[in-house]
């Protein structure tokens, strides 16, 4: 058998070229692009959520990914991958992105996962009205419940509670007041989908609008394939930030970050952490 130096040099792998791998479970051949993604998954459990796979994990959570997911080693889970559940693909779209936060910290080792497209359209309010901020508004009290339902036909127990600071009072167009609130099941913010605000009011110098949030960074699934955030069908959707007094934050369907009136109707996209 020739030395390795022996074999002429290539400067590129084919994504069917296979390498050797031998250990524990004996000498067998795996393919190079298998093992770009468990080379980066061996570097820790978090760095799962640097590599974008977009694999099919099957039609419902198993015993295995349960595990993986609550000791936190993440073990064959990456961003990008999804189940396909009644009709609804749910994308893996970051991990323990709510870890250590919330005035009661949250333990739970987590993943947030997103449904692919709007689950269905509703309004933010009856009226064009952003009194009460998203807490008060008919999405927060009534029209996320539909989602709430199909989320909990689809993960069971898995569904966790983390504490979220969420607008509960507006003023003059701008977040007045928000609070702690044990959260499921909600509407993403701007940040969590362009990793930024956009629309949601600034600091104009004399009032400081109450923007906090530990929603704080764009969710990994949109920083490794911005393509995620638009697919154009079923693609305008709610987002959760107070733009005005009339007007609520949105993803628009042409691309844009946008805004829209209250009363529209537009789609429900809401994220949930699973462990």
């Amino acid at each position: 058998m020739p030395k390795v130096t022996d074999y002429s040099a290539v400067t590129r792998f084919d994504s069917g070229d296979v390498i050797i791998k031998d250990g524990t479970g004996g000498t067998k051949k795996m393919t190079v692009a298998n093992a770009a993604v468990e080379f980066a998954g061996l570097v820790s459990a978090i760095n799962h959520r640097n590599v974008y796979r977009g694999k099919k994990l099957g039609s419902s959570v198993t015993a295995a990914q349960k595990t993986a997911i609550q000791n936190g080693t993440f073990d064959d889970l990456f961003i990008g991958d999804y189940w396909v559940i009644s009709g609804v693909t749910w994308v893996i779209a970051d991990m323990d992105y709510f870890y250590n936060c919330g005035d009661t910290a949250f333990t739970k080792h987590h993943l947030v996962i997103v449904p692919d497209r709007s689950l269905y359209d509703a309004q933010m309010n009856e009226s064009d009205v952003t009194t009460g901020g998203y807490v008060g508004s008919k999405m927060y009290t009534e029209n996320l419940e539909t989602a709430k339902t199909t989320i909990k036909a689809a993960f069971g127990d898995m569904v966790l509670t983390h504490r979220e600071y969420l607008t509960n009072a507006v003023t003059d167009g701008r977040p007045s007041a928000c609070g702690w609130f044990d959260s499921t099941v909600e509407l993403m913010n701007e940040i969590m989908v362009y990793g930024t605000y956009v629309f949601a009011p600034a600091n104009n110098g004399d009032n400081i609008p109450k923007r906090f949030t530990v929603a704080k960074q764009q969710l990994a699934l949109f920083a490794l394939n911005p393509r995620a955030i638009n697919n154009r069908e079923k693609s305008w959707i709610w987002l959760r930030d107070v733009v005005s007094s009339t007007c609520f934050a949105n993803v628009n369907g042409n691309g844009p970050a946008n805004y829209y009136a209250a009363s529209g109707s537009s789609g429900v996209r809401p994220y949930v952490t699973i462990g």
